[in-house]
């Protein structure tokens, strides 16, 4: 098989600028096995470690083998074979990481699901990557059931999610009655627990995996325009992704425990929570929903984190909140915890950061990432060089540049070396980047795929989207998104997507969507509405409907309802004029903006 070769020049900036951490490889080498190898690997290494903390219960690298194992070989008897697509629909949960790599030691392809999607959302995904079976969280399958006339799999797993959890079973029968653990029926289902056995029979067929060009997962992705479509991304991607992130963090005292807030079907958690732990033979701490509290986040940490430190990754309010508490809650024994924090889908602001270190003795750097680039990107050195409103250094092997958005085929502006000095804010263009953790490309997509992967050079580069531009020292600052997407709490919300989906609405003739600055999330969502003729649905009404019926981080906080929706002369939607004119926009930026 070919092996690409990441060859980035000795003479780039981030190199020779003083801020390249001691230890970390420039050049590293990435191995070209299956993730269903590397796991493996990885398990024999450390199968006496723990692997996994939930539900009060700690599971050992071991044991999570054993069931993976099991797993995988009751889905080759049920005919799932390599190329084959299985959806998971979990929370963060023991279940979860054994049915991923259950799914891709076959060679099969996983598909995270959203588990905040309303149905029709599932049902969008579902019919673009043809999934044959899913494994389910039985109090989940409310979200599939409105759609099973719509899709159909050939089987479905379910499992409860305390099912692996140690819980004698007259408490954990006392507490499904009482819905302290939630449940539900999936008819005609298979259930997990009498499929997977750390005690079963293992039986898994050899499979000819090719690491650089098979399909390990589908990541759900916006790209750089349009609505969430299918990233193709191969076992190698994975695997390189997840090395290169360990590398990059040289002081790490493994075991460390990661604490899994992040959702593992969202890329950042995919590889941060799920593939990045496995790598540095660490310990997840998995929240199967959003805790209820930074108590609850912090009273976890001591119960279980190790004298090693925690790797806590999140978006910049999480830093906020556990900065707040700990202000008010002083608490000794969390001090030197704080390891390694990663602040990410957003601006790391230097109050949040200088604040946060201060309080918690920890570090917090920022890590600037995409789905078509598996996840990360770059990250700001641990060594306390990096610098808030930069997006850090590329990782080992990563090359990045900044090009004409307009005209990919000019090549860099600026490249991070000398002979291409353009750097600075008059020099803004696109960030482009190059390296083994760029997908494959897009499902069913060549249009998307053709536009976002790109070559010059001989090498294949992914257009982020992104606008910024490079200072001195190599790192890039992001000035603003090429398309529209909005920003809020961290979640990207793609304006065309919500215009689809309140365009469902009976009452409504047409939609537009964009974002409006918002002191508390970032960006709000905004949509303005042209209604039916004999419509008197209100904007209260409608704001409503939109939480029935859309994923809370995309409901509107403002619905304005107008007569007719703005078009060019070609009849696309004029976003841009309706932005512009609102008068949150108009006193943050002005009327000229």
């Amino acid at each position: 098989m070919a092996v690409p070769k990441w060859i980035v020049d000795d003479n780039k900036l981030w190199f020779n600028s003083g801020l390249w951490q001691e230890g970390v490889p420039k050049h590293p080498d990435f191995p070209v096995i299956s993730l269903g190898d590397w796991f493996d690997q990885k398990t024999d290494e450390f199968a006496k470690n723990k692997a996994i903390w939930f539900l009060k219960t700690f599971m050992k690298y071991g044991d999570l083998r054993k069931y993976t194992d099991s797993l995988a070989t009751s889905l080759a008897k049920q005919g799932i074979k390599k190329g084959d697509i299985v959806a998971i629909l979990l929370p963060n949960s023991f279940q979860f990481t054994i049915s991923y790599f259950a799914i891709v030691k076959l060679g099969a392809i996983a598909t995270p699901l959203n588990p905040t999607y309303k149905p029709r959302e599932i049902l969008n995904v579902l019919k673009q990557v043809r999934a044959r079976a899913l494994i389910c969280m039985d109090a989940m399958y409310g979200l599939i059931k409105p759609i099973s006339n719509e899709y159909t799999f050939d089987f479905i797993i379910s499992t409860n999610v305390a099912d692996l959890a140690a819980i004698p079973p007259p408490i954990k029968e006392k507490l499904l009655k009482d819905g302290t653990i939630p449940s539900g029926d999936v008819p005609g289902a298979l259930k997990f627990l009498d499929i997977c056995s750390k005690r079963g029979d293992i039986d898994i067929p050899k499979v000819n995996i090719d690491p650089v060009n098979d399909t390990a997962v589908y990541l759900m992705t916006g790209g750089t325009t349009g609505v969430p479509k299918p990233a193709v991304i191969t076992h190698y991607n994975c695997i390189s992704n997840a090395k290169q992130t360990v590398s990059f963090m040289p002081d790490a005292t493994h075991p460390m425990a990661c604490i899994g807030i992040l959702p593992i079907f969202h890329a950042f958690g995919h590889t941060i929570v799920q593939n990045v732990v496995i790598e540095g033979g660490d310990y997840n701490i998995l929240f199967p929903r959003p805790p209820a509290s930074i108590k609850e986040v912090v009273d976890t940490i001591l119960e279980v984190g190790p004298k090693g430190g925690v790797i806590l990754p999140g978006v910049e309010n999480l830093f906020i909140g556990l900065t707040r508490y700990l202000e008010q809650n002083p608490e000794p024994r969390l001090k030197n915890m704080f390891r390694l924090c990663v602040s990410g889908a957003g601006a790391l602001h230097r109050p949040v950061k200088d604040k946060f270190e201060a309080v918690s003795g920890g570090r917090l750097v920022e890590a600037y990432g995409l789905t078509e680039c598996t996840t990360v990107v770059s990250t700001g050195p641990f060594n306390g060089k990096d610098e808030p409103g930069k997006i850090g250094l590329p990782y080992p092997g990563t090359d990045w540049a900044i090009f004409d958005p307009d005209n990919f085929k000019k090549g860099p502006t600026c490249d991070g070396t000398k002979e291409r000095d353009n750097f600075g804010i008059e020099h803004t263009g696109e960030i482009c980047v190059c390296g083994p953790q760029v997908m494959k490309g897009f499902l069913n997509n060549p249009e998307g795929t053709a536009d976002t992967l790109k070559e010059w050079n001989g090498r294949i580069w992914c257009r982020t989207g992104d606008i910024g531009f490079m200072d001195k020292t190599g790192q890039i600052t992001i000035r603003d998104r090429k398309k529209q997407m909005i920003k809020m709490k961290g979640y990207s919300v793609f304006p065309k997507e919500v215009e689809e989906l309140i365009g469902d609405n009976p009452d409504v003739v047409e939609v537009a969507v964009a974002g409006i600055p918002d002191p508390e999330t970032g960006e709000m969502v905004k949509a303005w509405v042209q209604l039916k003729e004999d419509s008197k649905v209100t904007d209260t009404e409608l704001i409503s409907w939109c939480k029935e019926n859309i994923t809370h981080y995309k409901v509107p906080k403002q619905i304005e309802i107008i007569p007719e929706i703005p078009k060019s002369i070609i009849g696309k939607v004029q976003r841009r004029v309706l932005q512009e004119g609102d008068p949150i926009w108009k006193e943050k930026y002005g009327d000229n903006t």
